[in-house]
This record gives structure tokens, C-alpha cells and sequence, in this order.
């Protein structure tokens, strides 16, 4: 028999998306892709060579389970560079991946029945994880008015004597927008005293922020796991490199998760994630100010097409829009302007049930594509939705 935790697990609904647009493409259908959170720039030239030196030159075999010392020192010096947060190399430990650095954070922190709180909407993903380790997902519902951030007073009143984390993401997945500072500073000072949850932070997203600043949760405590990686900002996503920045007293335990389920990242993208670091700066900021023109461009078009975008976002590559006033169905919506319009977009229900209603729209396309995508969609809503 199957097991019950991966019978219960649910799918994830925007590669249901993508598979079934990958089946109208195999058939001719010409798809334009808003469904997917992937850069489409190419890797920068950079890592790609660092790459392929490193296999030239032989890192092909196992690295240290916590990852090659010169990448996590060289994490260290980001971090003190653009936080002002000083990192010791032997809290991080280098992962294939920002997803099992977030596997590798819960097997350690929760025992069965142990609450993590998360926001809704979130990354659709996120509730899987903290339940295949028998913890327990913890919603609190965040607002389109608010900029779907979270209100500290809403977390007050969730802490209960099983809250083991409080997990944020900014800037964040579906949403696009950022927590303030003044938010962020009033979650860790939740978790200031001994014995009070930890704060767990997505920061995949950080290096792609067109206005304001973003901040990692380790300005503000030491209470904190830090999950990051390459795959968004450098766009590195199919060679698979992440890492956790863990309080001191995890490292142990999660190195030992780690040497039995993944022995170590990738040696040869740790060479080039090191370049990535040290190198790619201009090319990050080349992509961002691209990124950049296409949020401009699509905030606008899905505003003059009627969708509701109260609170314009700044991070990612994402704009979560209210269509409430086309469907309160956004599984059959999305699907519907698939097969109809012939564009992929990911239904607000993936994230959780207070983003039923919404769409989520991907800017990590081509402005031509991105246009295309709009004026197919203008022509589905003309025909009425």
C-alpha cells in the first residue's frame, strides 16, 4: 500500500498547469508561459564557465556534507556585505536546492504535532512539507489591502505552547510583495525570549526587489533559520544549489539528515555558484532592471483588463491579481483561459484557500511574450469570461 503521508499529499497545481499546456504544445498549440516561476534569461556566463572548469578540473566527486568551505565562506561574505549581518561559515550548510534546505529545517525542529504559522496565500508547497514530518500547517489569512503582509497582533494571537516557527517569505510566492521592516523587527520580537518559536525565512526571492529594500530576518535575530539559494536571482534553476543558515546548536543534527539523504550538493555547481557570488553582480542587475519593465508593463495591462491589484508588488516575479469578478472558481478559470486563450497562469486556490479568487501572472518571460499573453487574454475576456 501507498503510504498515508504521500496519499494525502496535494499536487501542486501550477505544474498541473504546465503539464497539461506542455500537452497542447506537443499537439501545435502555441502557449505563452505566465504559469511558471523559472527565469527565462540564460545562466550568466560567469558560472556556466566556472562550470565547466570545475569538471575540467576534476569536481566530480563528493564534497563535505555541509558544502565546499570556499562557497559557504563566500555566503558569509554576501550576507556581511548586504545585511551588515556577520555569518559563520559553519552555520550554513549548502544544499541541492532551497527545497531540502526547508526539508532539512523541519526534520530537525518538529516533533509530531508541532504548529509551524504560515501565511495565506503561500508557496503552495510549503504546508507539504511541515506535514510529512507530522507537523502541523498554522493559516493566517493576509489581505490584499495590506499588501498580503502578515499583522503581528494575527501571529500573537495563533502562538500557542506547540508553535515551534513562524515562517515568512519575502519577498514572496504568490504575492510578489515584501514584509516591511517594521513588520519583520515586530515578528522577532516575538521570538526574542528562550523557548519561543523560531522564525523560519524564505529569502529565495532577495536580489529581485525593484522598489524599496528587502531584508533578511538575521538583522533582527539570531532566532532564525535562513533558507536561500541560486536558482531566481542568478537564474541557475536546473543546476539545483541552495543553502540554510541554522542556529548553531542544528548544524549537528542537520548535517546528519543531510550526509543519509543527500550526501552532499553538487560539486561542480558549488564551484560555480562561487562565481555566481563573486562575479554575476552585473549580470543580476542587467536581469532585474529587465524584470523590472515587464512588472511595469504587466500591473498595467492586468489593471486596464479589470483585475484588482490594490497594493502594486516589488519582489519576484509575480503579480497575484483579483478575479473575483470574473470567477470564484480559480482552478476552472485557470484551466478555462488555458485551453480558450491559449495562456498559462496559476490559480489563486493553489496558495491557499484565502487565494481563491486570484490568478497568479508570471513575469519571467519576454515583454513580447508577456504582451502576447495580455492581448490573448483581452480578447478571452471580450468573448466573456
Amino acid at each position: 500500500m501507498i503510504s498515508k503521508r504521500t496519499e494525502k499529499m496535494t499536487s501542486f497545481i501550477v505544474m498541473d498547469v504546465l503539464e497539461r499546456a506542455n500537452e497542447m504544445e506537443r499537439a501545435g498549440v502555441d502557449i505563452v508561459h505566465l504559469e511558471v516561476g523559472e527565469p527565462d534569461f540564460d545562466t550568466p556566463p560567469c558560472v556556466k564557465e566556472a562550470a565547466c572548469k570545475a569538471l575540467d578540473d576534476g569536481h566530480t566527486h563528493y564534497t563535505h556534507s555541509l558544502g565546499l568551505f570556499e562557497l559557504r565562506e563566500a555566503i558569509g561574505e554576501y550576507f556581511l556585505k548586504t545585511y551588515k549581518v556577520s555569518v559563520d561559515p559553519n552555520q550554513i550548510i549548502v544544499t541541492s536546492g532551497s527545497s531540502p534546505a526547508i526539508f532539512l529545517v523541519f526534520s530537525a525542529l518538529l516533533e509530531k504535532g508541532d504548529q509551524v504559522i504560515i501565511s495565506d496565500p503561500h508557496y503552495a508547497c510549503y504546508p507539504n512539507f511541515i506535514k510529512f514530518v507530522d507537523g502541523v500547517p498554522v493559516t493566517i489569512s493576509v489581505y490584499e489591502e495590506d499588501g498580503f503582509q502578515y499583522r503581528p497582533e494575527a501571529i500573537r494571537e495563533k502562538i500557542s505552547p506547540k508553535t515551534k516557527a513562524i515562517f515568512i517569505n519575502s519577498p514572496s510566492n504568490p504575492t510578489g510583495n515584501l514584509l516591511s521592516e517594521k513588520r519583520m523587527r515586530e515578528i522577532a520580537i516575538m521570538v526574542e525570549k528562550p523557548g519561543s518559536p523560531y522564525i523560519v525565512s524564505d529569502e529565495i526571492y532577495h536580489g529581485l526587489v525593484y522598489e524599496g529594500k528587502e531584508h533578511s530576518i538575521l538583522e533582527f535575530t539570531d532566532r532564525a533559520f535562513v533558507m536561500n539559494g541560486f536558482s531566481k536571482a542568478f537564474a541557475m534553476t536546473g543546476l539545483r544549489l541552495g543553502y540554510v543558515i541554522a542556529p548553531r546548536e542544528f548544524i549537528r543534527s542537520m548535517q546528519k539528515i543531510s550526509q543519509n539523504f543527500f550526501i552532499s550538493a553538487n560539486a561542480m555547481v558549488q564551484k560555480a555558484g562561487i562565481a555566481a557570488l563573486k562575479e554575476a553582480g552585473d549580470d543580476v542587475a542587467r536581469m532585474q532592471k529587465i524584470y523590472n519593465e515587464r512588472r511595469q508593463f504587466m500591473i498595467r495591462r492586468l489593471k486596464e483588463l479589470g483585475f484588482g491589484i490594490t497594493v502594486e508588488p516589488t519582489g519576484a516575479f509575480y503579480v497575484f491579481a483579483n478575479a473575483k469578478h470574473l470567477s470564484g472558481d480559480s482552478y476552472n478559470l485557470a484551466f478555462d483561459i488555458l485551453e480558450k486563450a491559449h495562456v498559462g497562469v496559476a490559480p489563486g486556490i493553489d496558495f491557499g484557500q484565502n487565494g481563491e479568487g486570484y490568478l497568479r501572472f508570471s513575469y519571467a518571460n519576454s515583454l513580447q511574450n508577456i504582451e502576447e499573453g495580455m492581448n490573448r487574454l483581452q480578447k478571452y475576456l471580450e468573448k466573456g469570461a
